[in-house]
């Protein structure tokens, strides 16, 4: 029998990075070292979603996993989220560590761009949920106990309303229908709380919700950002932060 592959778990905090870390801690094949995730440097929250530093560290707690933080800046170039993730997956590759997991489900580009960075360094992405149907995947989640808050909107796709919900049944049906019910398009981002993975709850109060429209970047080209959308111009909108305390 091959020993396991030594891999790294890129950590979100949300729900497909929960339920793809599930199917993950299942297959003998690998043996996850690290979370990894990226945080705003600025701010100390968790980029895209906003979420805390402390309770970023309250999940991996719980899930019984070591967490490596990478500090990224606001607004990053490609050229300094890049720098940054090189420096970062060298300092993997000398413990060993050969896979890079991820949550993604259907973006190809995405995916593209994961495989080529990661070639570069000798590593190799792994995708446990890819090509899952979203609605099979958002059942299964509900099904297996998960318990997850959406923690970030975009307004272009929903309203205010919708941040700071629980995901269940009702929050599937009262989604719009061009909004894909696992936010793979980037409308939502969630904070997942509980579930098979964890050893207790993460505890958190409800605060503010704040709304952030992000400038577009002074003398340079949208598209090269690391914080870039599938929006044909993603400074026309803003999001809606649900603060998690």
């Amino acid at each position: 029998m091959s020993l396991p592959k030594k891999a790294i778990f890129n950590w979100s905090s949300g729900k497909d990075s929960a339920l793809a870390l599930y199917k993950t801690l299942q297959n003998e094949k690998y043996q996850i070292e690290y979370l990894l995730t990226s945080v705003n440097e600025q701010f100390q929250r968790i980029s895209m979603h906003g979420v805390r530093v402390a309770l970023l560290q309250a999940q991996a707690e719980s899930i019984g996993l070591p967490l490596k933080i990478m500090q990224i800046p606001e607004m990053p170039t490609m050229e300094a989220y890049e720098t940054v993730m090189k420096v970062t997956l060298s300092e993997l590759k000398s413990e060993s560590i050969t896979h890079s997991i991820f949550g993604d489900i259907f973006l190809e580009d995405l995916r593209q761009y994961r495989e080529s960075q990661l070639a570069k360094m000798g590593f190799e992405g792994v995708f446990p949920l890819w090509k899952i149907p979203t609605q099979d995947l958002i059942n299964e989640f509900i099904a297996l106990g998960f318990k997850t808050i959406v923690v970030c909107v975009n307004e272009q796709y929903l309203d205010k309303s919708f941040v700071g919900r629980i995901i269940d049944e009702d929050f599937i049906k009262d989604l719009p229908k061009n909004v894909d019910v696992c936010g793979e398009n980037g409308e939502f981002h969630t904070f997942t709380f509980d579930g098979p993975i964890f050893s207790k709850p993460v505890t958190f109060e409800i605060g503010e919700v704040i709304y952030r429209k992000y400038e577009k970047p002074k003398n340079q080209n949208p598209s090269n950002t690391a914080c870039d959308t599938n929006a044909d111009d993603p400074y026309d909108y803003g999001f809606y932060y649900i603060d998690l305390i």
